[in-house]
């Protein structure tokens, strides 16, 4: 016989009030104490309350946060998305959630509800369900290894409690609102809910986010758990903390991009740059704006959205391309999104917490000017992370993508390629042309002088990062028209095959 994790719950402890101040009067004040630290360390923390209706979820949340300084938390309620949050990927209204380093952010229900209610309740498949298990053990193995603390509480009380209470809150005016007709009906089904949020419970009780299964029976002791849990989750964190920063740097040479089929792509030293383009090419440029004019329509009425990225050298021509890219696109239904350097906000969440937030909704297009692969390249070899860090970032960009693509985005990336002499060519012409110069800067010659480094780090991004679900095209660039009729050609031939 199978022993389910939620048979092990204890649901007949008790505390009396004596015991309970006993056991809890020191923890509260360590608890505030560690958030003065957590924010001195920068440490971000996130902490989730799942459970049953009328488990005492907003009950032992308030009594909690009673503990903790207002001004460095935040208190998530999470209900069903909205019609907007639906048109986005299931993540992304979490991700943008994160807490920044040093700050807590505290979530009454989280994601887990749209994998394990929403799979009862008819609106997931088991195989969609299993999709997203998988997928919230990414995000928080992505947040944990970024420095996150997760602290997951699941709140239990047998089907006679929930029945109880419910019954209870039905009875005054003041809370009747909270016993919902949908409540009753999930008490009914009780079982099945059960066997479920056990399934999810077993699936994602991972050794970087836990769980930590609450009997709430009784408040008190339940309030106790939590207030134990809490302060040696943190104090380990930071133990950890320190020991990272003591230790020395990782310098593991190898790439994981992740489990994921990679497409075959050949070296920048393998691309010949000789291809000019045809006589013809205005003719040509407008007939292809023209038809994916066309197709953009149908990709919004058939509401698939579409993420395009462009990377390439300096002076490669990335600019004008985008720029004849958006030409032939319905203006309300694509957002151009450039990328610099992040700023304070950014650099204090996951580095990918700002890309999530451009992320486009169904139907419309983002063209990303410059984008995540900055920590593959500029980030790399500049230093601006560490190499453990740099070289988790395969497979955590292929994640990224693969969640775009498993909500039915089309994904293209194009590396805008020259030589290194036409490079030059383009540097000095910009200097030596009045309107031109605001292009040019100290950096883009700094840069050039790593151009060998570049490239080793542009060859392991394309090689690493070109799946069969978003795969890269280099678009030589050599001659800027050629570069823009393969664009649109790409852009055209994805859809085609979409649509």
């Amino acid at each position: 016989m199978v022993i389910t994790m939620l048979e092990h719950v204890d649901l007949q402890r008790k505390m009396t009030k004596v015991e309970y101040r006993m056991d809890t009067d020191v923890l509260k004040r360590e608890l505030a104490l560690l958030q003065h630290t957590l924010k001195d360390k920068g440490l971000p923390v996130i902490v989730l309350f799942e459970g049953w209706g009328a488990a005492g979820k907003g009950s032992l949340i308030s009594d909690m946060i009673l503990t903790l300084d207002p001004r460095s938390y935040k208190v998530f309620s999470t209900v069903s998305p909205t019609a907007e949050e639906r048109r986005r990927p299931w993540l992304w209204r979490h991700w943008c959630r994160i807490p920044e380093r040093g700050r807590i952010a505290v979530f009454d229900r989280s994601w887990y509800p749209e994998t394990s209610i929403e799979r009862i309740e008819g609106n997931l498949s088991e195989a969609q369900a299993k999709r997203r298990l998988e997928s919230v053990n990414r995000f928080e193995r992505q947040l944990t290894d970024d420095g996150y603390l997760v602290i997951k509480f699941f709140l239990h009380i047998s089907q006679k409690e929930q029945k109880k209470r419910l019954k209870k809150l039905s009875e005054s005016k003041e809370t009747q609102w909270r016993a919902t007709r949908q409540d009753w009906e999930r008490n009914e089904k009780y079982e099945e809910y059960y066997k479920v949020f056990d399934e999810m419970l077993e699936a994602t009780d991972t050794e970087c986010a836990p769980w930590h299964l609450i009997g709430c029976t009784d408040r008190r002791s339940a309030l106790s758990e939590v207030y134990h849990i809490m302060v040696d989750s943190i104090r380990q964190a930071l133990a950890e903390g320190e020991e990272r920063k003591a230790a020395a740097p990782k310098q593991d040479g190898k790439i994981d991009p992740g489990p994921f089929s990679l497409v075959k792509i050949p070296s920048l030293r393998e691309v010949s740059l000789d291809k000019t383009a045809p006589e013809n090419y205005k003719e040509l440029l407008k007939e292809k704006q023209e038809h994916l004019r066309a197709i953009h329509n149908r990709l919004y009425l058939q509401k698939v959205p579409v993420v395009i990225v462009y990377e390439g050298w300096d002076a490669a021509g990335k600019g004008g391309n985008i720029k004849r890219l958006a030409a032939a696109l319905d203006p309300r239904g694509y957002e151009v999104v450039p990328i610099a350097a992040p700023t304070p906000t950014e650099l204090s969440h996951h580095y990918l917490w700002r890309f999530w937030e451009g992320v486009p909704k169904d139907g419309h297009v983002a063209i990303f000017d410059r984008s995540w692969y900055g920590r593959l390249m500029v980030e790399r070899i500049e230093g601006f992370c560490t190499p453990e860090e740099w070289h988790r970032a395969y497979r955590e960009i292929n994640e990224f993508e693969k969640e775009l693509f498993d909500r039915g985005a089309i994904l293209l990336k194009f590396w805008i390629h020259i030589d290194k002499d036409e490079q030059l060519r383009r540097f000095n012409d910009r200097e030596n042309t009045p309107e031109k110069r605001w292009k040019i800067t100290d950096e883009d010659w700094r840069n050039r002088e790593k151009w060998d480094q570049y490239e080793i780090a542009v060859d392991d991004m394309l090689r690493y990062t070109s799946t069969d679900f978003a795969p890269w095209t280099i678009v030589e660039s050599q001659d800027k028209k050629l570069a823009r009729l393969k664009t649109l050609d790409t852009v055209i031939a994805a859809a085609e095959n979409r649509l």
